[in-house]
């Protein structure tokens, strides 16, 4: 007889996360299976991913979203988790989701995000509660992919909440917020670009302003204090680079 597939695999996507992997995966411990899907790390992620435990996949990078495609095409379980390597799944999640993943009436599961960024924990700004639709009933959800970048699941069937939240260490500092925004401008536009969205002469500026404005007043930055209004002005200078890339065509 072939065994059946395990409960819950826990999924880690991972490039030079060699310092962070560890304790990433010490709070997966609990899950069926623990696998880490690799981008051809430099800093030796694999090793150290195999060394706490882990199962580890090579691919590499083509897109966030084709990533995770890949990891539910080909990681057996009944349910994936997916779990990036500066996030922490808490104990009372790890406990609800085990909970959880024997019920029939939903096919995904999101839960809330607390995010650590410029050295506090947020409160509102976008970054909570920060819900995120990570885990996935396999064969029943896919990633769109027109969002290559801050990834949104096709679901067929009803998506449930859990109540208790994972924990998100993002950059510390204002240099390491824009390198990492940097690196995602290229995706994001390419997503708006197969959507058929189309840049303007002035779509730069005006999208800057308006992203502003939403994670100020929509979002409520203003109770993050000077965090809110720093990490609002950076994203709209996020905006600004995104649609200026999507105005001139640049794919790389």
């Amino acid at each position: 007889m072939t065994a059946p597939a395990p409960a819950i695999a826990a999924v880690v996507l991972t490039h030079n996360e060699a310092a962070r992997i560890a304790a990433c995966l010490e709070t997966l411990r609990w899950a069926d299976r623990m696998v880490v899907l690799d981008s051809e790390s430099q800093d030796g992620t694999a090793e150290a991913a195999r060394a706490a435990g882990a199962e580890v996949i090579g691919r590499a990078f083509s897109d966030f979203a084709e990533q995770r495609n890949h990891a539910l095409a080909e990681v057996e379980a009944q349910w994936i988790l997916f779990v990036d390597a500066d996030e922490q799944i808490t104990a009372e999640l790890a406990a609800e989701i085990r909970q959880c993943a024997g019920r029939e009436e939903f096919v995904a599961y999101a839960f809330p995000r607390r995010n650590r960024i410029l050295g506090g924990w947020l409160r509102a700004t976008g970054w909570y509660p920060d819900r995120q639709t990570r885990l996935l009933r396999r064969g029943s959800c896919r990633y769109a992919g027109d969002r290559p970048v801050h990834e949104v699941v096709e679901a067929d069937g009803p998506v449930g909440t859990l109540e208790n939240e994972m924990r998100h260490a993002g950059p510390d500092s204002v240099a390491e917020f824009r390198n990492r925004q940097r690196r995602y401008a290229a995706l994001a536009a390419e997503g708006l670009r197969r959507r058929g969205v189309r840049a303007g002469i002035h779509s730069p500026v005006t999208q800057a302003i308006r992203e502003f404005w939403r994670r100020m007043a929509d979002l409520r930055g203003y109770r993050d204090g000077w965090r809110g209004l720093v990490l609002s002005a950076l994203m709209a200078e996020h905006e600004f680079r995104v649609y200026r890339r999507l105005r001139s065509g640049r794919r790389h």
